[in-house]
């Protein structure tokens, strides 16, 4: 269920958030309102700001100006707080290859505060949602690509957080494994206070999916809201791509042709 987008309310309020790394202005000023319960997705082209905004709403990064208040607490120094009650899967994640997936989870576990043996449960519970039991006992790495992106989701989701972050987590995954993420992110969502923060270029799966959308352009957001609202305030925009290509891409021209092909 989502909750009304009330301060009190929000799981992300960020007001005139900024990063700079030198003279390049990654993210410029946005103001984030996602709402508790809501499946966000979080939209740009490639190097618009998006990892940028989700390392400094973990924690990762500090922001140059602005503030950042993650379920209700403002997110300072090290968010000792705030990073327990998170989950985080990066774009580009490690894993430990040598340990077994279930090894993995347990050992994640662990570092959460959780018991041997209340780990050792939740571990063998998420092996069988992401549909990895019989794997359970395999090197980490002789995974597939798939099977690694289904083990950094369970190890987010082990010590039961209230947030989840996802950075990309279908780039790269088949059909099959992307069809049985999305259904388990869905049901997560639908059966309890679980609020997701997705980035994802894949936008037929974000429109599947979210409830609320925000568009990052070259740092700035350039809308926010639900995804109905999103779609109907762009002109003619029928689908979430029609929106997205119209936010993003005004001003491009057409294909160029290329002169050494006929």
């Amino acid at each position: 269920m989502i909750e009304e987008a009330g301060e009190g309310h929000l799981a992300i309020d960020t007001h005139g958030l900024v990063r700079r790394f030198g003279e390049q202005l990654a993210v410029d000023g946005i103001d984030l309102r996602v709402p508790r319960g809501s499946f966000y997705g979080f939209l740009g082209e490639n190097g618009a700001g998006k990892s940028t905004t989700i390392s400094m709403l973990t924690g990762v990064l500090a922001p140059t100006a602005g503030t950042m208040r993650v379920l209700g607490r403002e997110v300072t120094g090290e968010a000792t707080e705030v990073k327990r009650r998170i989950g985080v899967v990066p774009d580009g994640m490690l894993l430990f290859d040598r340990l077994t997936g279930r090894e993995h989870l347990t050992f994640v576990g662990r570092l959460f505060g959780l018991g041997r043996a209340e780990s050792a449960r939740r571990a063998d519970e998420l092996l069988e949602a992401m549909e990895l039991a019989q794997d359970g006992r395999k090197l980490i790495a002789d995974y597939s690509f798939g099977m690694k992106k289904k083990l950094g989701l369970a190890a987010a989701l082990i010590h039961g957080p209230e947030l989840l972050f996802l950075d990309e987590p279908f780039e790269g995954v088949d059909a099959v494994a992307k069809t049985s993420l999305t259904a388990l992110l869905a049901g997560l969502v639908e059966r309890g206070r679980l609020t997701v923060f997705l980035t994802s270029h894949v936008l037929e799966v974000v429109e599947r999916l979210c409830s609320h959308v925000g568009v990052i352009h070259k740092g700035r957001l350039v809308a926010q809201g639900t995804l109905e609202s999103v779609v109907s305030a762009v002109p003619l925009a029928q689908t979430l791509n029609d929106a997205f290509v119209h936010l993003v891409g005004e001003g491009r021209g057409g294909a160029r042709a290329l002169s050494f092909l006929p």
